[in-house]
């Protein structure tokens, strides 16, 4: 029998543990003689979930962006001005664009792209607008020698390149191409060799990559051309016709990713496929079927894909990549479920250490609410110790397990209360009561040190407390009911969001405020505006999940990071009134609206380097 050292000319490493995994153990091959496996370190390719659109979207601009988190996703069916930056994690709102468009194109990166053609939403015509974009607005830049539509685009903002499409007149697939210098277009009088629309794109204005796409009857195409700047040169055709995907990458690393199949596969295509500047090679399927939605990829190894048309609109995303690397997207689970089911109670604690208190439940829901307190250990729930004052509504709440408080809400009156009870992990011990009476408050910090802001009647009291008494802080800037809050922050560093807006003001609100100990601060916006909702998270590490939009209860999450929102992987079940708590990498979301008893806990995306077990067949 041929020996492993024979073949490959060194004997298989036998050691005691793994080697540190790294790249310079790609590839290496030894056995772990204290499991008694034959291991090895590989590159996996794989697609994974990330956190959605906030905006469901299709005929979206199929590639602006340098990169896997350097996306803009711009236009689209539906939605048409909309602007969307995506920051390898979740996606936040941009500045809309003057002429809203779908089919359009562009590239550049997020903070310098550009945008053109496309059919304008109304009067639904073809349009040769053109659009820079500096990171937060778009501005008019110079025309299209002709309106395009359909077309594909590659390379920057001072140095575009856009070829293919439909004309209006005639009405046909075109070869043309055009080069921008960031503020007037160029014809080439050299166009592609196969005139098409809806095709793939990658590369830069002189060394780009045209793929795919739809020639018209009899239908779609395999053709790969390549750019030197002057010339389309034809290359090494797809594995089959490939149509409306996403698409990204350079001249010699590119990918091509779903889209329409047909009419040798199906219209929801999820075959994906790179090239390495010579031939083109399948690789791992996406995870759902889609066609007209966006891309962005720096090259052939870590791609976004996100929107496009399923059914309908979709706002999903999903990430490629292959490198060494194990990737577990962000997702919530369900958790243990409650005993005593309900919504609108206080929640404190950590994900793996949890209290519960207080509520309401039934149908419809009980008005005197409940005393009832529960303890999570991070699988189950178990009763404990009543609150001394049975109430509901009550958001007000902060601490931990073992040492934790709320404040607030509403009793057997039935009113509000200023009544506040510490807890010791077992058992409620009164504190001194608000100086507000009142309900639905933003609550978070600690037993000791605890922040109350907002509340019933959209009020924006701010009020603090130092383990004995309340006294009162500055307001808000905006007085709110229903907020939400980062439940683990400071009383000198917290953050409060969303809620029922001032009498006057529009219903749900998406603003956000920043407590410094002092003052409260206006800060960057949710992406969507509600209320009913919860947070967990700190000041500069926030989540928000469910809640209430003015028209639905939604399963939408939304990370902060300090500066800016950006859309999180969604609840499983759609929720309001639920509690909340924990961090933003691990958070719990307790009871609510649907249903009672539910718990959910989230846990942060995580991308490790794993050794493959190698087995014999």
């Amino acid at each position: 029998m041929t020996e492993y050292s024979g073949i490959r000319g060194t004997r298989v490493k036998y050691l005691a543990s793994d080697p540190t995994l790294n790249t310079s153990t790609e590839g290496q091959v030894w056995y772990n003689s204290t499991e008694g496996v034959l291991k090895s370190l590989v590159q996996i390719k794989a697609w994974s979930s990330s956190a959605p659109m906030t905006n469901a979207r299709y005929t979206i601009d199929p590639g602006i962006g340098a990169s896997q988190s350097d996306a803009i996703g711009a236009g689209g069916y539906g939605t048409t001005s909309l602007t969307e930056e995506y920051n390898g994690s979740g996606w936040s709102s941009g500045g809309n664009l003057n002429t809203a468009r779908y089919y359009g194109v562009g590239g550049g990166i997020q903070t310098a792209a550009w945008i053109a053609g496309g059919v304008g939403f109304p009067p639904n015509a073809i349009i040769a607008d053109t659009e820079n974009y500096d990171g937060s607005a778009w501005t008019a830049s110079g025309s299209l020698p002709t309106a395009t539509r359909n077309a594909a685009a590659t390379g920057l903002q001072t140095a575009g390149l856009l070829f293919g499409g439909n004309t209006p007149t005639p009405p046909s697939v075109v070869d043309a191409t055009y080069e921008y210098d960031g503020s007037t277009w160029t014809a080439n009088p050299t166009g592609l060799n196969t005139a098409r629309r809806s095709l793939g794109s990658a590369g830069t204005q002189t060394s780009g990559l045209a793929f795919g796409g739809d020639v018209g009857p009899p239908g779609n195409s395999s053709a790969t051309e390549e750019y030197d700047g002057s010339t389309w040169t034809s290359a090494n055709n797809l594995p089959s016709t490939q149509r409306a995907a996403g698409s990204g990458g350079t001249q010699t690393s590119a990918i091509y990713m779903g889209g329409d199949l047909r009419p040798s596969g199906v219209a929801l295509g999820t075959r994906t496929v790179i090239y390495d500047g010579t031939n083109w090679t399948t690789t791992a399927n996406m995870g759902t079927g889609r066609y007209e939605h966006g891309g962005a990829a720096a090259n052939n190894s870590a791609a976004v894909a996100f929107g496009g048309y399923i059914t309908a609109a979709t706002s999903l995303t999903e990430e490629y990549n292959s490198n060494i690397n194990t990737i577990t997207a962000g997702a919530w689970s369900a958790g243990g479920s409650l005993n005593t089911g309900r919504q609108s109670a206080g929640g404190f604690g950590i994900q793996t250490a949890a209290a519960l208190a207080g509520g309401n439940y039934g149908s419809p829901p009980t008005l005197l609410g409940v005393a009832n307190t529960e303890n999570y250990d991070g699988s189950s729930w178990s009763p404990s110790g009543n609150l001394s004052t049975a109430r509901r509504y009550l958001s007000g709440a902060a601490g931990t397990q073992t040492s934790g408080l709320v404040f607030g809400g509403f009793d057997a009156a039935p009113g509000a209360t200023a009544a506040t009870e510490e807890y010791d992990g077992s058992s409620w011990t009164a504190g001194g009561n608000l100086v507000n009476a009142r309900g639905n408050i933003g609550g978070s910090g600690t037993q000791t040190a605890a922040l109350g802001a907002g509340g019933t009647g959209r009020v924006a009291f701010s009020e603090e407390y130092n383990g004995t008494s309340w006294s009162e802080g500055n307001n808000l800037n905006t007085g709110r009911s229903l907020a939400a809050s980062s439940k683990n922050g400071l009383q000198t560093a917290s953050l409060v969001f969303g809620g029922s807006s001032a009498p006057g003001a529009p219903g749900t609100s998406s603003a956000t405020e920043s407590y410094d100990g002092t003052s409260w601060t206006t800060v960057n916006s949710m992406n969507q505006a509600k209320d009913l909702s919860t947070g967990a998270g700190t000041q500069t590490a926030a989540l928000s999940f469910g809640g209430y939009d003015g028209a639905v209860t939604i399963s939408n999450s939304e990370s902060w990071d300090g500066t800016i929102w950006s859309t999180s992987p969604s609840l499983g079940t759609a929720n309001n009134q639920q509690a909340g708590t924990g961090l933003q990498t691990a958070a719990l979301s307790i009871g609510g609206s649907s249903p009672l008893t539910a718990t959910e806990e989230f846990t942060g995306g995580t991308e490790v380097v794993t050794a493959s077990t190698l087995t014999t067949s």
